[in-house]
Order: structure tokens, then C-alpha cells, then sequence
């Protein structure tokens, strides 16, 4: 039985000491029965919230909100352009707790109602970006979740083969899934502190000088380190603000750059449907799994076999630009991943996981036979012309279309196309090339 806001205004008096209560009002937005919640008047004039689970789940995730809340020192608090509830006291109801936080005021936008544009879109995207500056010290002091790349990977594996187990996941999907969890390009970011999936309803605005802004942010339960794409995942029901949020995040993160980051928050949005789908069938509801079929069989139509991500080609152009920065000595990676360029000493800065042997062993030369007057004139050539940056350089946090293909290398030297080779040694050297790029790198 729920229960009234009177009972849980009374309580404000054990959870706060020498205070009255001269008002109690419900406050049920967003609450969606998981949680008995008032607002409540106090004699010094504060409003506060008090909330109490109704169930076990519902307990844990109040419990952890506090550990939150506690994590957020007044230190924490300056560094945020908004502000979060701040945890006033907590007293028992019957065998439940209840949790009593200050009142922020604001309202919430939905994110498929969320307009395009400078306000609300532009300013949830500076908010993510300065939540996702704040130092990993937040988190690990107060000992909440820490998550490294590879245990998100795992985590999202599992997942997919226990909806794979079901026998109800669309092959299309499956497929798409696998291949996104198995491209390693994908998986490559820097964690960060996150809110672990919360969507725009978690943002609270007040109009600034005419325009919506990010003024407070409710839901801190899912506190952690983690993969920022998660706080950005509910963007696949914004399609009409999702650029502007994307390019704000983008101007306003001073984090390393990301360029995959839209793709891993489109995995995460889709693999809910997975989520649902084996929460059905493990509860045995036969409701929860018929609605989770049907979504994930339109989600399939929708995506029409596209992948999530793709491996970038090297084309003619840039192997003969990179031709004149092939070392004589390349020293040998691991080459399952050999058409993707970027540096393994600075990725070893990211990822906990990652072994920095990789990029330290020594490897056979590579290297493309041309004849003597052709590779001198491509050394002259190429020694004159601007190194442009790669398919993930630190530009390639600009918007992008999701899903998206990350797009080959720029054109360096079109005129060089033209060079009297033969097929033969062109595709030689284009194919080449490609590993080349991948072994300098590593030297650079």
C-alpha cells in the first residue's frame, strides 16, 4: 500500500531534528511506482523531498543515490554548472528508510520532445561534458562502481548471448551486435565519472535570459566509472536535438578524443531491447517477452543490416602518402586490427586493461618494391605535403549520423594516382600500406 504524503512528512521530523512541518504535498513525477515520494514544507521556509522505496530494488537503488550524494563534497558541487540534491537526512519508516534532500526546482523536458537548437539541447551537452571532466578520485574515494573498458565489453557480451539463448533475437541483430562487440576500434576510450545511463527526464531547466538551461540533476544512483556513451544513449529518441547535443558535448569535453562515441551510445540504446528481452524470459512473463519481440523485430527492419561500426580502408591516395613515412624497421603489434590508426603509447594512458608489451616487440620489415625512379619521385612528392590527421584523430568528436561509417583517409597526393605503375605493384602497395600505417604508428 503507497503511502500518503502525511506519512512521509511526519517522518521529516525523525530524519531532521528541531524542524516542523507545516505542509505536505505528493510529488510523484518520475517516480513510476518505484518510489512513495513527497514534498513537504518546512517552518523555516525550505521545501524538501522525501522519498521511500516500495520495494527491495527500489531500496538498493535509494541506497546507492546516497552513497552519491555523499560523494559530491561542496568541492565536487563548484565544479558543476548546475546543482544536485543535497542529502539533508535519512530516518526509518516501518522496515523501509526514507531520505530527505533539499527541493530543486526546474522542469524536465522528455528527450523526444527536446527542440534542436541553442537552450535546452546545446546546454544539456555542455552539462554531460562537465559532469564527464570531473576526476575518477570522486568516485573510487567513496568506493562506487569502477568499470574499465573491457569489463563494459564483457558485460555487453554476455548480454547478447543470454539474449541469444532465448532463440528470439533476430539474426540481423545478433550479427550487428557481434560485429560491433567484436570491433576493438569501438572499445577504445577513456573512462570517465558518469551518471551510468541517465537520460534527459534526469536534467532539470529554468529559463536563463530567454533560453532553457541545465539548472540541476536529479537521479545520481548510477554514479560510477564508467563509459560516458552510456549518459548519451537516450539521444536515439532525440533525432531532432541529437546533433546540437553532440556538437555542445563535443566543444565543451576536454577529455581524450572519442571519435566512436555515438556508435557505442547507439549499442547501448538498442541492447535495452535485449535487456527487456531477457528480463522476460528469466521472470517467465510471457507479456514482457511478446513486447520485447516485437521491438527488437522492428528495431531489425530499421536497421536493415548496417553495421554499427565499420573497419576504415586505406585507399590508393594515402598509401602513397604514407609511403615516404614507412620506417625501415616496423616494429610488430598486433595486427587484427591493422587498418585502424592511432597510437598504442597514448591508449595505454586509457585503458587499465590494456598490455603495453604490444607495441614494444620487434617485427619483420615490411616494406613495398617499387622501381628506384618511381619511389624517388614519390619521396619528393610526398616530403612536400601537409600530414592531414587520420580517421581518429582528435577532430573525430564532431557530429556525426548514427549509425555512421568511419570514412577512410583523406586524399594526400591525388596527383600521384596517376604515376605510370603497374596494377600489379599498386595493389601491392595499397594493401601494404595499410599495414605500414598501422606498424609506424606505433613508433611514432
Amino acid at each position: 500500500m503507497a503511502r500518503s504524503p502525511l506519512t512521509l512528512a511526519a517522518s521529516v521530523t525523525s530524519a531532521l531534528p528541531r524542524v516542523g512541518v507545516v505542509g505536505a504535498g505528493a510529488l510523484t513525477e518520475g517516480a513510476a511506482g518505484r518510489f512513495d515520494s513527497a514534498l513537504a514544507q518546512l517552518d523555516d521556509g525550505r521545501r524538501v523531498v522525501v522519498r521511500a522505496p516500495t520495494d527491495a530494488d527500489a531500496a538498493g537503488e535509494l541506497a546507492a543515490e546516497v552513497r552519491a550524494l555523499r560523494a559530491l563534497t561542496p568541492g565536487v558541487r563548484g565544479l558543476l554548472p548546475f546543482r544536485a540534491p543535497e542529502l539533508l537526512g535519512e530516518a526509518g519508516l516501518g522496515d523501509a528508510r526514507v531520505v530527505v534532500v533539499d527541493f530543486l526546482p526546474g522542469y524536465r523536458v522528455d528527450a523526444a520532445h527536446l527542440p534542436p537548437g541553442r537552450g535546452a539541447a546545446t546546454s544539456l551537452g555542455e552539462a554531460l561534458a562537465a559532469l564527464h571532466a570531473l576526476p575518477l578520485s570522486i568516485v573510487r574515494t567513496e568506493g562506487l562502481p569502477v568499470r574499465t573498458p573491457q569489463q563494459i565489453r564483457d558485460d555487453a557480451r554476455r548480454l547478447v548471448d543470454r539474449a541469444s539463448a532465448t532463440r528470439l533475437l533476430p539474426a540481423v541483430l545478433r550479427d550487428r551486435w557481434t560485429h560491433a562487440l567484436d570491433a576493438d576500434v569501438l572499445w577504445l576510450f577513456e573512462s570517465a565519472v558518469v551518471l551510468g545511463g541517465a537520460g534527459a527526464a534526469s536534467f532539470l531547466f529554468e529559463d536563463v535570459l530567454g533560453a532553457p538551461r541545465v539548472t540541476g540533476l536529479l537521479e545520481w544512483h548510477g554514479l560510477q566509472v564508467g563509459d560516458p556513451a552510456t549518459d548519451l544513449q537516450w539521444l536515439a529518441s532525440a533525432p531532432a536535438a541529437a546533433e546540437d547535443v553532440f556538437a555542445a558535448y563535443a566543444a565543451k569535453t576536454t577529455r581524450a578524443p572519442d571519435a566512436l562515441v555515438r556508435e557505442r551510445a547507439r549499442l547501448y540504446a538498442e541492447l535495452e531491447f535485449a535487456k527487456w528481452l531477457v528480463h522476460g524470459h528469466e521472470a517467465g512473463s510471457d507479456d514482457i517477452v511478446d513486447d520485447a519481440v516485437a521491438l527488437l523485430e522492428s528495431l531489425a527492419e530499421g536497421v536493415n543490416g548496417d553495421e554499427l561500426v565499420r573497419d576504415p580502408d586505406l585507399d590508393v591516395d594515402g598509401a602513397i602518402a604514407l609511403l615516404g613515412r614507412v620506417p625501415d624497421q616496423a616494429p610488430a603489434v598486433d595486427t587484427s586490427m591493422q587498418t585502424d590508426a592511432y597510437d598504442p603509447e597514448e591508449l595505454s594512458l586509457w585503458l587499465a586493461t590494456s598490455d603495453p608489451e604490444q607495441a614494444t616487440d620487434a617485427a619483420p620489415d615490411v616494406r613495398v618494391e617499387l622501381p628506384a625512379d618511381i619511389e624517388a619521385e614519390l619521396r619528393d612528392e610526398t616530403a612536400s605535403v601537409v600530414e592531414r590527421p587520420t580517421a581518429y584523430d582528435d577532430t573525430a568528436t564532431a557530429p556525426i549520423e548514427l549509425p555512421v561509417a568511419v570514412s577512410p583517409a583523406p586524399s594526400l597526393a591525388p596527383s600521384l594516382v596517376e604515376a605510370d605503375l603497374d596494377e600489379e605493384v599498386e595493389a601491392e602497395r595499397a594493401s601494404r600500406a595499410a599495414f605500414q600505417r598501422w606498424t609506424s604508428s606505433s613508433s611514432e
